[in-house]
């Protein structure tokens, strides 16, 4: 299931699901799906590890941008645009990618220069970003609304990053690349293609080009170790490209219906193109040929969790709640260890609303956030269906946990003060919440 969860100007994130419409005032997107993040995690993974890093230690963030651009910030997080993604001709251009970023965090280039968003969320982050972008075209007011502790943003030091790291970050790429036995090909296509846009007008260009200075020795610096590594020739896995061709048509399928149908037309009848085009129907909307195309995968391949994640998902957003329980049902039997999907189980029994629904949201959800604690509308989910159980205690910690993820540190503190008077002295719940709103005022005092 496609999530996004949407910055505001101030910070906050509203959470809504795949067939989301950004209102005229947001800025950025978070894209969460369960698939999308296991392949990039596949691809990262080996060169997090190569570098040095521990690899769960490092948290990568897609956001829904149709700018080629990719950075890290705030010591171990890394942020990938769709529109890289989507650019991208084959998963070796992507490592390759993934490769420079992850010099960039081995060699804390960005964690020195900004340490006040060493311990930051993604959500902080981005309202750097957008404080940056504000301040670039000429909206101080709008920047300075969103700079936490009263130190000004400025493009020129905010993810920029100097020709100096560039090059080191370009030498780490290369290292990892032969220790994990892979091409530094798809790096150097992917520089001859910024070395080509350095011609045009700054306002033309894509970000990535604007904060990762290239300059000719870099590009002849990746070429010279592509004409003498012995693995410039070592192509990618047929996993590894099948797994690329499956996202990128997952992607355009929600991300670009209309260009779906072009891209993948019903002639074409490949894993990806019926998988693209069930939802590209789906995002119409329009429900009959989508089930008809994903029921028709799932006649073939009965074991493929995500599938019934999306048939789950399109059943859902139709209204057919028990329809969709007993398709997340088995997305969740077949992926156990994916906590979106089991978000998206247990959203669908908190709509169902009865008692015995409720206890098993419950449990997923529990579950979920002990698998990744970063996900708003898991929190959310979580105190509505606690609140329905009358568990008004924990239903008041998991708003305080949603509360600082998406930076309403008014709400936090009271929502967590609200907790005090619910939950046992000294239990684990009144301990954490006393930790939540200690951060919110923390955070409230620096604005």
């Amino acid at each position: 299931m496609l999530f996004r969860t949407v910055p505001l100007i101030l910070g906050l994130l509203a959470v809504v699901g795949a067939s989301f419409t950004a209102p005229a005032h947001a800025q950025l997107a978070f894209i969460r799906d369960a698939e999308i993040e296991s392949i990039i995690r596949s691809y990262a993974a080996p060169l997090f590890e190569a570098a040095g890093l521990d690899s769960q230690s490092v948290k990568v963030h897609i956001i829904s941008d149709t700018k080629i651009n990719a950075f890290v910030a705030g010591g171990k997080k890394l942020f990938i645009n769709t529109g890289l993604l989507l650019a991208a001709k084959d998963s070796n251009q992507l490592v390759g990618v993934i490769a420079h970023e992850t010099g960039h965090i081995a060699g804390g280039h960005l964690a020195r220069t900004h340490e006040v968003l060493s311990n930051a969320n993604a959500a902080t982050i981005m309202s750097f970003v957008l404080g940056a972008a504000a301040l670039a075209a000429g909206s101080p007011n709008a920047a300075l609304a969103i700079v936490a502790g009263g130190a000004a943003v400025s493009q020129q030091t905010f993810l920029k990053y100097s020709r100096g790291q560039e090059q080191a970050a370009d030498q780490y790429a290369v290292t990892t690349l032969d220790r994990t036995g892979q091409s530094a090909r798809g790096l150097l296509e992917f520089l001859e293609v910024l070395e080509d846009q350095e011609v045009l007008m700054i306002g033309r260009q894509d970000p990535y080009l604007r904060t990762h200075p290239l300059v000719r020795g870099r590009v002849a610096f990746v070429r010279n170790h592509v004409e003498n590594s012995p693995y410039s020739e070592t192509k990618p896995s047929a996993e590894d490209e099948t797994q690329f061709s499956r996202m990128i048509a997952k992607m355009q399928g929600f991300l670009n219906p209309r260009e779906t149908f072009r891209l993948y037309p019903d002639d074409d009848q490949s894993l990806n193109a019926r998988y693209a085009r069930a939802i590209a129907h789906f995002q119409r909307p329009d429900l009959a040929p989508a089930l008809e195309e994903i029921n028709g995968l799932l006649d073939e391949f009965p074991q493929d969790g995500y599938f019934y994640e999306l048939k789950g998902q399109i059943l859902f957003e139709n209204g057919r709640i028990g329809d969709a329980v007993e398709s997340y049902r088995r997305a969740v039997e077949i992926l156990p260890d994916a906590p979106l999907i089991r978000i998206g189980l247990a959203q669908t029994m908190v709509e169902r609303g009865d008692q015995a629904a409720l206890d098993d949201a419950v449990e997923h959800l529990e579950i979920s956030v002990r698998q990744d604690a970063d996900f708003p509308l898991a929190w959310r989910l979580l105190s509505i269906a606690y609140g329905r159980s009358d568990r008004l205690g924990l239903s008041a910690l998991a708003s305080a946990e949603r509360a600082i993820l998406v930076n309403n540190f008014k709400e936090a503190v009271a929502f967590a003060q609200r907790v005090d008077n619910l939950l046992p002295a000294g239990s684990p719940g009144q301990l954490r919440a006393q930790d939540i709103e200690f951060v919110a005022k923390q955070s409230l005092s620096r604005k």
